[in-house]
């Protein structure tokens, strides 16, 4: 059972920077007044914002905070539930969020959103939403139970009936089918995959136990006539060096031709300047008696022996100079043969060069082919590892598929327990045992408010109304007073049912303006004979600003305002 002790706010809508106190279990019965704006319903936001981070009314949470002061908004609310002794402390300007247990504080390491879930999940085990039903019954944000979508119905229920572990669990379920799937698929896919490997693994082998043998046949085809080329070519080569030395020899002959050449040349040069100076000396002796330079008569006897003397040279310069060119028709003819042999001396290097080059390119091709076949050769005698291979693929394949059929498995199991949590299956199994208690539950507290009508909720949480005036009616059928009778009746069956269960037991409940305009005046009598006598351990708190209704409380608290700021005057003592 939770057990609110007292709730404490400062700087919080309209109270100032003091503490206003509220001690929750202080008298069964406490009537809560004040004129409008006085901020006598302060206390519903204050509990809902310590608890669940959320106003009651319809306000935004910044508006929470005290439009004057502007900071230092803070609300503490204590209580215990069995023998631990809890507070929250919850704050604005600074952002404050305390959870102490026994005086110790717990660890702030945690996200806000965690500790929040820690607070409804493991201490209150409840949400905001069934809080609202069973806990406070407002006139203005609060939404009854009737008038909640199925949903939402169907979470209060749950809530009350202490089985939304069921819907955790099916979340959980859930998230696991949604883990089992994602694994299926890579499964699937590796076992695909591991199914090719195998596979190409088998045709390898048959390739290299039933083409092998071809292949080095092939190969060692291909290497024979590389062979032959290579071995054809070297005997040409043979050919050429044999040419080549003859040539050479021919050569060794016809050597130094062009350098006698060069001299007979000069040589014949030289003559030839000879011959001219002979000649012009010749022409002179002749046509001259008498010297040009100095005038003097030459002498006849010198003049004709110098005649005679350059014709006897100029005949023997002739004479050798015509066997000077025989020579060098000769010459020139061994240079020329010099030449063609050198040419050809080159054309046959050249073609020992090409052949040498094929050879290469043929004994490179020939070294790769022997490669390829040692490589054929070396797997054909090493074919154990390839099947040792094999064997791995496929043990990986058959625990691959092992693995496939587990989770397959675990996915059904999944699935019958994703059904079984499911709102039809065990939960609405639970809520089924329990709909006569709550219908009967209802329609008593409906008596008792002296409304005789039979009001039953199905398995979906339809209402079905009969009264004695019309055979079918539905809760949006009767007036306000009259809906409010309903209201009530679900919120006492929710407090007991819960209670029975031991799901949401607390002492505490809060009405706000519930007698103000829905219910009349026999309606608000007997209402205040159930909050008196039938609702019993619990510390209810009423908030009206009706008059007539301060006799019938065991405590009045009363909210006024001075000077904009909200403050609290206590009634009965």
């Amino acid at each position: 059972m939770i057990r609110f002790r007292n709730i404490r706010w400062k700087n919080f809508l309209s109270t100032g920077n003091h503490w206003t106190e509220i001690n929750l279990e202080k008298s069964n019965t406490t009537l809560i007044v004040g004129h409008n704006g006085s901020g006598k319903s302060t206390v519903l936001d204050a509990l809902t914002f310590a608890l669940f981070n959320k106003p009651f009314r319809k306000i935004t949470k910044g508006l929470l905070i005290n439009s004057t002061n502007e900071k230092d908004c803070c609300v503490e609310i204590c209580f215990c539930v069995g023998t631990r002794e809890y507070k929250i402390v919850r704050g604005i300007k600074p952002n404050k969020f305390e959870i102490w247990v026994d005086g110790k504080m717990l660890n702030q390491d945690a996200a806000a959103n965690d500790q929040q879930k820690y607070l409804e999940n493991n201490i209150l085990k409840l949400n905001y939403k069934s809080f609202t039903q069973i806990v406070i019954l407002g006139s203005s944000s609060f939404i009854p139970f009737m008038q909640l979508s199925a949903p939402g119905r169907r979470e209060v229920i749950e809530d009350i009936l202490d089985i939304r572990i069921f819907s955790t669990m099916n979340t959980i379920v859930k998230e696991k089918m949604r883990t089992i799937r994602e694994q299926l698929k890579v499964l699937t896919l590796k076992k695909e995959s591991l199914g090719d490997k195998v596979t190409m693994q088998k045709e390898f082998i048959v390739e290299i136990e039933s083409r092998g043998k071809d292949n080095i046949k092939e190969k060692e085809d291909k290497i024979k006539v590389l062979q032959i080329e290579v071995d054809t070519r070297m005997e040409h080569n043979e050919i050429l060096d044999s040419n080549i030395d003859d040539i050479t020899e021919k050569q060794k002959k016809v050597i130094g031709a062009g350098d006698r050449l060069l001299k007979l040349n000069n040589l014949k040069g030289k003559i030839l300047q000879k011959v001219s100076t002979h000649t012009k000396e010749h022409d002179f002796f002749t046509d001259n008696t008498v010297c040009p330079t100095c005038t003097q008569s030459i002498e006849e006897d010198f003049r004709l022996n110098r005649i005679a003397d350059v014709q006897s040279k100029t005949r023997e310069l002739k004479d050798g100079l015509k066997e000077l060119e025989e020579t060098i028709k000769s010459e020139n003819k061994r240079e020329r043969q010099f030449n063609k042999l050198a040419k050809e001396l080159t054309d046959l290097t050249h073609g020992i060069s090409q052949n040498n080059t094929r050879i290469s390119g043929l004994q490179q091709q020939i070294g790769d082919l022997g490669t390829e076949i040692q490589t054929i050769t070396d797997k054909l005698q090493d074919r154990n590892s390839e099947h040792e291979k094999l064997t791995v693929l496929q043990e990986q394949l058959n625990s691959t598929y092992d693995k496939l059929v587990q989770q397959k498995e675990e996915g059904q199991y999944k699935e019958f327990v994703y059904d079984l949590l499911k709102d039809g299956g065990v939960k609405g199994s639970i809520i089924k045992k329990y709909l006569p208690l709550i219908n009967e539950r209802v329609n008593k507290y409906l008596q008792m408010m002296d409304f005789y009508i039979n009001f039953t909720l199905d398995e979906e949480f339809n209402e079905k109304v009969v009264s004695p005036i019309h055979e079918d009616f539905s809760y949006a059928s009767f007036s306000e007073g009259e809906k409010m009778r309903i209201d009530l009746a679900l919120l006492f069956t929710w407090r007991e049912v819960a209670a029975y269960k031991n799901s949401t037991n607390t002492n505490l409940l809060i009405m706000d303006e519930v007698f103000d305009s829905s219910l009349d005046g026999t309606g608000t009598d007997e209402f205040l004979k159930i909050i008196r006598f039938v609702v019993k351990d619990a510390n209810i708190f009423v908030i009206s600003h009706k008059d007539g209704l301060q006799d019938q409380f065991m405590d009045i608290i009363q909210f006024e305002k001075v000077k904009g700021f909200s403050r609290m005057v206590n009634g009965k003592q």
